[in-house]
Order: C-alpha cells, then sequence, then structure tokens
C-alpha cells in the first residue's frame, strides 16, 4: 500500500472516531439560545443541538444519549412534558434532565410553585462535585420551586444558618426537594439554568453543579467553562489594575446615586410613601430606570435591601435616614469637585438643607428652649430617636460638605449638633447606644450629663467623639478635649477583652481608628501614638494580601453575634461570617469606616504602615465595586459582602435589614467614594475641612447650649 493511501485511511479513521465520540457525548437541548447554559456552553468541550419542543428533542436523541429540558417560561409556566414524550424516551433509554415540570408519572407536582426566600441550596450527594461536599450552601435567591415529596434528594432547599456550610445541618426547618432522581431522570424543581439571570452563587460552584449534571446526562468528562456567563460581578477580579482605575471608580461610584434614581423627585413621592409606611419594613421594587431623579430637596433613599427576586433584580429600602442625607450630600460634594461637577454640589447642598427644613431637625429638636434643640433625628419615620453616631456621620458629612462646597451655611447647625450631643455625654464621655426624646424630655439635661456611664462600644461611642475633637480644633473649648480624651483613655484601657461589639469586633477596631487619629491631631503624644498603633496593627493581622480586611468574631457574646440555630436565620441583624476564618470582607460596618479611618491616621502620623495598608485596600475596593450592564441600579455600586478567596459576592445572608448583597447610599457608598477622592488627591478630612470659619459662631453657640444655667434645663 502506498504511503498517501495510509495517511488518507488514518484521516479517515480519526474522522470517524471524532464523529462518533461528538454523537455519543452530544446533549439535545430543549431551550432558546439565550439561556444561561446554552450562552456558557461555548467552549466547554460539550457538544449540543437545540430544538424548541420536548418531543423534538427526544426524537432528535441518539439511543441512550442525554437530553436537557429546560424551564424556557420560568416561573409563570412550568416545563410540559407529555406522558407520550417520556415513554419515546424511556424506550430509546435517554438520559433525561428536566427542570421545573408540569408533572411527572409518579410524582404529586400538583401544588403551586413556593417562592422560596431565606433559603440555600443545600448539598446532601457526595456524587455531586468533588469541592462541594455534603452540607455545601449554594444561592439561588428567591427563586420559585415545585413542592414535591421524595425519598432522598441531592440538592434540598432549606433555611439553615452558616457560611458556606448548613452549620446546623438541616434540621429543623422545611425542607424543600432542588435536585433528585427520579426512576432514571434528573429532576430540578426550579430552573437552574437560570444561574446568571437569576444571579445565583458562588458562580464555582454553580459551574461544579453543571458540571455534575452535564457529565451525569451525556457521559462527558470533566467539562470546562471558559465562557461562563454573569450579568454582574466586580470591576477587577484579578487582573492588574489598568491606569486611571482609582479615578473611574469615583465616576462610577457617584453617578451609582443617579442610576439608582434613589433622589425622590414629586412625580413619585407618593409611591416612596407607600413602600416607606412607618419605617418597620420599608422595602420595594427597584424604582424604574426611566422615572426621573429629584434634586435632594426631598432626600435620597437608603439603598438596596440584600432581597434579589428570581429575575437577578433587588428591592430597595424606601427609608429616610438622617445619617445617609449627610454622607451623601460630602461624597456628591467631594465628587463635584474633583469631577468638576456643579451639579453635584447643588444636589449636596439641597440634601442639607433638606435635613434641616424637616422633621429631623424640627418640632423640639429646633426649639431653643428644650433640651432635644440641636440633636438631629434617627430618620424621617423615627425622629425621637438619637442614635449619636448617627448623628456624628451626618455631621462629619455636613462638614465634608461645606468644605467642599466652600460655604460656612450650616456652621451654625452644626455646632448646635455637635454640642446637642456633648451636653447629653456623661461625665466619663460615653452617652451610651441611644437617647429618646421623651427620656430626654421627661428627666432633663442634668441628668444625662451626670451618669457615670462607662461604654467601650466603638459603634456607637467613638465617631461622636471625633467631632467633638474636630470642634476642639476650631474653638479650642478645653471640656471637648478633655471628655473624649477620658473617654478614649477608658475605652482603651478595656481593650480588648471588655470591649463589647455588634456584628463583629473589627468593625469596632475599624470606628476606634478616627477618634484616635484626631486626638494625634490635636495632642500628639507618645501614648496617644501608641493607642493608635495597638489598634492599627490588629486591625491590619486580618488585612490579606488582596487588601480586604477579614471579618473576626469577638470574644463573649454579642445581640448581633452568629446565628445559633436554623429557626433563628434571617431574623436579627447578624455578622456576613460564621466563624472566625471565613474569607469575608464587610464593606457596611468595617472595610469602609476603615479606610477613612486609615487614610486619616496616615495622614496625621505619616506612618508608611499605615499609608500601605490604606493604598492596598483602596486597591481592593476599587477591584470589587459592582459592574453590572443588565442591572443598571447595582453598576458602580459595593454590596456588603464580598468573599476575597472566590473573588465573589457571598456571605452569610442571615441579617435581617442589611444583608449580604444589601447596598447602602450613606454608610457605604459615600464613604468609600469619599475616600477614594481623599487618597487619589493625597489629602484628609481633616486638611480639607481645616479651614472652616466655624470657630466664632461655634463660640456663641458654646456660650447659649452649655454655659447658661437656665438653657435647656428641666422644670
Amino acid at each position: 500500500m502506498k504511503p498517501w493511501a495510509n495517511k488518507m485511511i488514518l484521516v479517515i479513521v480519526l474522522a470517524m472516531a471524532a464523529l462518533l465520540f461528538y454523537t455519543r457525548h452530544q446533549v439535545i437541548i430543549c431551550g432558546s439560545a439565550d439561556n444561561d447554559l446554552v450562552m456558557s456552553l461555548k467552549g466547554s468541550g460539550q457538544q449540543y443541538k437545540l430544538v424548541d419542543l420536548p418531543e423534538k428533542a427526544v426524537k432528535a436523541a441518539r439511543q441512550g444519549s442525554g437530553v436537557l429540558i429546560l424551564a424556557e417560561e420560568y416561573p409563570f409556566k412550568t416545563s410540559v412534558i407529555s406522558e407520550d414524550v417520556l415513554k419515546r424516551a424511556k424506550r430509546k433509554h435517554l438520559k433525561l434532565y428536566i427542570e421545573f415540570p408540569d408533572q411527572i408519572p409518579g410524582l404529586n407536582l400538583s401544588e403551586e410553585p413556593i417562592l422560596m426566600s431565606l433559603e440555600r441550596g443545600v448539598i446532601l450527594s457526595e456524587d455531586i462535585h468533588k469541592g462541594l461536599p455534603p452540607m455545601s450552601l449554594i444561592g439561588l435567591n428567591h427563586c420559585y420551586i415545585q413542592p414535591v415529596k421524595v425519598d432522598s434528594s441531592l440538592i434540598i432547599m432549606a433555611k439553615v444558618a452558616g457560611f458556606d456550610k448548613a452549620e446546623y445541618g438541616t434540621g429543623g426547618v422545611p425542607n424543600y426537594p432542588l435536585l433528585f432522581e427520579h426512576q432514571g431522570i434528573l429532576i430540578a424543581t426550579s430552573k437552574l439554568s437560570h444561574f446568571a439571570s437569576g444571579r445565583y452563587g458562588p458562580v464555582d460552584s454553580w459551574k461544579k453543579i453543571w458540571n455534575y449534571i452535564l457529565t451525569t446526562v451525556s457521559g462527558s468528562r470533566h467539562l470546562e467553562f471558559p465562557n461562563w456567563v454573569q450579568y454582574l460581578g466586580p470591576s477587577f477580579r484579578s487582573i492588574p489594575l489598568p491606569y486611571g482605575a482609582r479615578e473611574s471608580s469615583i465616576s462610577r461610584g457617584a453617578e451609582w446615586f443617579f442610576n439608582g434614581r434613589f433622589f425622590i423627585d414629586p412625580s413619585w413621592k407618593e409611591m416612596w410613601l407607600k413602600y416607606q409606611g412607618d419605617g418597620t419594613n420599608p422595602f420595594g421594587p427597584p424604582v424604574p430606570q426611566e422615572y426621573l431623579n429629584g434634586d435632594g430637596s426631598l432626600g435620597i433613599l437608603e439603598g438596596h435591601a440584600s432581597r434579589v427576586a428570581w429575575d437577578g433584580a433587588e428591592e430597595y429600602r424606601y427609608w429616610i435616614r438622617n445619617d445617609v442625607q449627610g454622607e451623601v450630600s460630602m461624597a456628591l460634594a467631594a465628587a463635584g469637585s474633583y469631577l468638576d461637577k456643579e451639579e453635584y454640589k447643588t444636589i449636596s447642598a439641597n440634601l442639607i438643607d433638606f435635613i434641616f427644613s424637616s422633621i429631623i431637625r424640627n418640632g423640639p429638636r429646633n426649639d431653643p428652649k428644650d433640651p432635644n434643640y440641636g440633636l438631629m433625628g434617627w430618620s424621617l419615620t423615627h425622629p425621637w430617636v438619637y442614635y449619636q453616631d448617627d448623628n456624628a456621620r451626618s455631621l462629619l458629612g455636613i462638614i465634608g460638605a461645606s468644605a467642599n462646597i466652600g460655604t460656612g451655611k450650616w456652621d451654625r447647625q452644626i455646632a448646635e449638633g455637635i454640642l446637642a450631643n456633648f451636653r447629653t455625654t456623661g461625665v466619663n464621655g460615653f452617652r451610651g447606644e441611644r437617647i429618646h426624646e421623651q427620656d430626654l424630655t421627661r428627666l432633663g439635661l442634668e441628668y444625662f450629663q451626670k451618669q457615670e456611664l462607662i461604654n467601650p462600644h466603638p459603634h456607637f461611642e467613638s465617631w461622636i467623639w471625633a467631632t467633638y475633637l474636630w470642634l476642639y480644633d476650631k474653638t479650642k473649648y478645653q471640656p471637648l478635649l478633655e471628655k473624649t480624651e477620658r473617654a478614649i483613655r477608658l475605652t482603651m484601657a478595656a481593650y480588648p477583652d471588655k470591649w463589647s461589639w455588634t456584628n463583629g469586633i473589627q468593625q469596632e477596631r475599624a470606628r476606634m481608628i478616627l477618634p484616635l487619629a484626631w486626638l494625634v491631631r490635636v495632642a500628639d503624644t507618645p501614648e496617644h501614638r501608641e493607642w493608635l498603633d495597638i489598634v492599627v496593627n490588629k486591625l491590619l493581622e486580618n488585612q490579606v494580601g488582596c487588601g480586604a480586611i477579614r471579618e473576626e468574631l469577638g470574644k463573649g457574646s454579642s445581640p448581633f453575634d452568629q446565628t445559633h440555630s436554623n429557626a433563628q436565620y434571617g431574623l436579627y441583624e447578624a455578622p456576613l461570617i460564621f466563624r472566625n476564618g471565613d474569607p469575608v470582607a464587610d464593606m457596611l460596618y468595617t472595610s469602609n469606616f476603615a479606610f477613612f479611618g486609615l487614610q486619616e491616621a496616615s495622614r496625621a502620623t505619616g506612618n508608611p504602615k499605615y499609608q500601605v495598608a490604606t493604598e492596598k485596600l483602596s486597591e481592593f475596593l476599587t477591584r470589587i465595586q459592582v459592574k453590572s450592564e443588565r442591572w443598571k441600579d447595582l453598576d458602580g455600586a459595593w454590596f456588603r459582602a464580598y468573599d476575597y478567596e472566590r473573588h465573589d459576592y457571598w456571605a452569610s445572608n442571615a441579617d435581617a435589614g442589611w444583608g449580604a448583597w444589601g447596598t447602602l447610599t450613606g454608610w457605604i457608598q459615600s464613604w468609600i467614594v469619599y475616600t477614594q477622592i481623599l487618597a487619589e488627591t493625597n489629602t484628609s478630612f481633616w486638611e480639607q475641612t481645616a479651614g472652616s470659619a466655624i470657630g466664632p459662631v461655634a463660640d456663641s453657640t458654646l456660650r447659649f447650649m452649655l454655659k447658661s444655667n437656665s438653657y435647656g434645663r428641666k422644670n
């Protein structure tokens, strides 16, 4: 035989082998070309043919091959597969995967689909895939499932506690089958192929689940998914940051306020009032993109609520909080200066005017003869509640906004706000968690001034101290420094074992950095620098290579510590982690405030370690900023949670109000955007506001509010 003939035979044999392999492992998919799974199969090595009806899929399938019937009309209509089609599939020995089915012989699927809420997927089978052991958790958000009773499941849905593992098993709560095998058919009670459109997570876990389904049905070997579809993700996972990345982060972060339509406009004021209600359950759908943004004169909404619908849309928190107004005013004014956008400054000023013209600062809070005078209410629905940490953030925001706008218009109200908190502080410099209007009215100022409370709880106490130090720098009124230094000294003496903590001990350290940095500004002593070093160094023990700051639970107990049972999951405020070591950063309670505090500490001390840590944290925050073309109201935001090992938005979503995928126009967005600007321009809040001319106004306010024997006294 001639050489060329041998080569021809070899080519034919190889081609036939390839064709045999192709046809042997090819699957027939009943679905659409824009299905998340179908689009993700590109480059995966999985061969498939697409058809539009189950009967066509079964007819086209080769004997013994695989068929996937996807739920293309989910959640409005289940997948209809006739009994005749199933019989033909059985005769051809086909391996079927069916999702969200209408009926299957031998199963009772007559009940209406159930909307999941806090439930997550729990892996029960050891066969799913390496890396997803039993009790591993996956997220399907607010998906719909077909309720059914089966003897055993591969995956169930259940409301369970844990970070990425069902820590207490699946007992004590309802269990719903999600993926199981029945008479040789792999059945999903929801649309598992909806992973991108429904924002399922973690992404890596869903790749493993689909690897299992596809290899089971097709007989293929392990698959890779180089073109896995995602409609939302971090801006830069691991690639080197491009030039100008932080500047772009600032611009996108500021524009997000407008992308979300968070500024209330008169044209949809009634919708806002409807969903805000009495403030106890202020949840509603996203503001439609075609709605108008307001100009700030009616305030700005709180953000997203970590309630992700079946289609990936996320509910809003239709609540108007005092702190948020001040914080956003600061971020917008600074962004207006940095990006040369005067319209940002106009809206910033309107937000501040809104605070002082609303019930937040009106009523007894605007009566010079009332002990409540000068305090700012928690929200429009709860103006009688005074959290000093919320007052502090609002006041700092107004101070920062004033500096960037270049005005002293609100100096009197700033001084009144700081001094109203100061004159309700006890002899040791602590106020407790909060004060109520009725208690202040009933008991009078002297009651609170004479309290000997010691409350080493930086989350609630420490940032109001920062405002006292800032005003001391402008007035040299000695009690502001003396009482603050006393409170800080007592707090540091109690560190670490006697500190109270809220959702974690890291947030307490993060909040403590700012007053310690400003104490160095006004009283630079070795002891004060040592205090700052103690807190910063301990915080940075948890800063990992990518710049993220890992969360940590404190010693002892907290009202908001880890969830203690499956039944308690989602009922209270809670941490993002279950145990120390879980690789999660928190942008609501820790990283945001640590970023600002570290920038201030770095500029106050010149400590290169602080500078390096701040830059690493800035880079991390630049990377994890949300990028999404599909959900414009999320593009440019920061979620509360980020799993820095998975490079994914994943954590325990146990917090009842501000969960893993929540955003906050104030606490999160404003402090990150503002501090990114400070870092980019090599300055600090302290330096930026150093030119404030509040001194004379504050001096007269001091005489009026603190030195009058009759002012604000209980009769």
